[in-house]
């Protein structure tokens, strides 16, 4: 599909280096490998008996009863945040055809989580009322800026077309919105905002000046902005987007890669989490066809299209039975939730679009 970009071009790099694709026999030397805790996941399931006010059906709905998955995680003072999509029990019984909602859940040691009874973002009243209803607010992704806020990733989804959207917080439960990061004139959806560990925590990382965005599914993209709201793709020498990443044949993304976590810069290099869906034919054998697993890869830290390694096998996949049940069978460790707390890196995830699981790492990322 073909789209136009509402906004100019800031930001060239040569396409011949975002093209360059180095495969490595192993992970790039970033992360170790993720264990699941015993006895813990999935972190959070659905409820059936909370109920929220919704402003548009004006009527109680039972907002986080059939699925919670997707997602996004921070580290506010001392204790692990999680941003989830819930679906409520309204629509038709097919992916996408329930309204989402992102409930808000808090924890002392990353692993066990007490919920707000009501949703913190949703579709409502208000200027994104036609890109979000009734489908819903799905899929977050968040990062900290430097003087505090919150910034929010998110797809807006009205049953037509999707968006990258922006919304930002002080306090993670009181949202503004600012609508598609990328504009309103294409169908897209998955970002992450590249950041950085300082003093525990992961904030939002300028680079050459600029604060850079990597987006998609299918292909992975770059943007630039200089107030993390206000988004500009970046483009090659044919003045399309930039592609940084692409599907390979015979592998566990063969089908496409897809924006996990918010990256990380670090010296030796940005480290970007993506999911990887494998094809339904020519995929990695070792894979039921369809499977989402996370993959890994490694960006230069002054230039973040050029690619210096991805691994060929994922690093993280569906294992266990409450990843491979729910509404997506296939099989799904989608990560989108990555923070780093009491020395330990902790990865949150989709489980087969239904749960959020929970993944630890000791060695990961080093500023």
């Amino acid at each position: 599909m073909h789209h136009q970009f509402l906004h100019a071009v800031k930001v060239r790099l040569p396409l011949a280096a975002a093209l360059l694709v180095l495969t490595a026999a192993s992970s790039p030397g970033q992360f170790g490998t993720f264990h699941r805790p015993d006895g813990a996941n999935p972190v959070i399931s659905p409820q059936k008996e909370t109920t929220f006010q919704c402003p548009l059906r004006k009527a109680l709905v039972h907002w986080e009863s059939l699925h919670t998955f997707n997602p996004a995680a921070v580290v506010r003072n001392g204790k692990v945040y999680v941003i989830y999509r819930a679906e409520d029990d309204s629509g038709e019984m097919k992916i996408g055809m329930h309204t989402s909602r992102l409930g808000l859940a808090e924890s002392t040691d990353g692993l066990h989580f007490t919920r707000r009874a009501e949703p913190v973002l949703f579709p409502d009243n208000d200027t994104e009322q036609g890109r979000e209803w009734e489908g819903g607010v799905e899929d977050p992704r968040i990062v900290e800026a430097e003087d505090g806020r919150y910034v929010l990733t998110y797809t807006q989804w009205n049953r037509q077309k999707t968006a990258a959207a922006i919304a930002t917080s002080t306090d993670l439960l009181h949202w503004t919105k600012h609508g598609p990061a990328l504009g309103s004139d294409m169908s897209y959806k998955s970002a992450g905002i590249v950041t950085s560990l300082v003093k525990g925590r992961l904030i939002a990382k300028k680079i050459r000046g600029h604060y850079w965005m990597y987006w998609g599914e299918g292909t992975i993209r770059l943007a630039t902005s200089d107030d993390l709201v206000h988004w500009t793709p970046v483009a090659g020498s044919d003045g399309q987007p930039l592609a940084v990443l692409d599907k390979r044949a015979g592998r566990f993304d063969s089908s496409f890669p897809e924006v996990g976590p918010p990256p990380i810069w670090t010296p030796k290099g940005i480290v970007v989490l993506y999911n990887g869906k494998n094809a339904p034919a020519g995929g990695s054998p070792s894979l039921a066809p369809e499977t989402y697993a996370v993959g890994q890869a490694l960006f230069a830290p002054d230039d973040p299209a050029k690619l210096l390694e991805r691994t060929e096998d994922p690093i993280f996949k569906p294992e266990l039975a409450f990843e491979r049940s729910g509404q997506y069978a296939a099989g799904t460790t989608f990560a989108e939730g990555l923070v780093y707390f009491r020395k330990k890196w902790f990865l949150y995830y989709g489980c087969a679009d239904s749960l959020v699981g929970v993944a630890v790492a000791s060695r990961g990322p080093k500023p």
